[in-house]
């Protein structure tokens, strides 16, 4: 089944990346978009829709958390679920970005298996 992922990070490397453990944990029909940052991001989702937004925490201009917030409080794009995708993976980060709306969490370094595990569960099951 097709889905369109947004992955936000400030890392061109860990973008690929990303994309390329989606397409080889088996999920088929995956489309990505791109974005450095969270403004780059809200521009492009004001444009496209996506199923499900990847996002870093930590990145220049606005960061995964002030995009979590705005996503929030947007009534167009609460509902769009987001999974953040860090190397912050202590409790209390976990826990206040969940708190936020964020869907799921995936600590970095992950395991392609964590990552598709994550994107099933929010996506509301398996997309092989």
């Amino acid at each position: 089944m097709a889905f369109r992922v947004l992955i936000v990070d400030d890392s061109p490397v860990m973008r690929a990346f990303i994309r390329r453990t989606i397409l080889v944990s088996g999920m088929e029909g995956a489309e990505f978009l791109e974005a450095c940052d969270g403004r780059e991001a809200l521009r492009i989702l004001r444009q496209e829709w996506v199923d499900v937004v990847l996002t870093d925490i930590n990145m220049p201009s606005m960061d995964g958390e002030e995009l979590v917030r705005c996503l929030e409080a947007d009534d167009m794009l609460k509902s769009l679920p987001v999974l953040i995708v860090s190397t912050d993976g202590t409790e209390s980060r976990m826990q206040q970005m969940l708190s936020l709306g964020a869907r799921g969490y995936v600590k970095k370094p992950f395991a392609p298996e964590a990552l598709r595990g994550e994107l099933e569960r929010v996506l509301g099951g398996p997309r092989a």
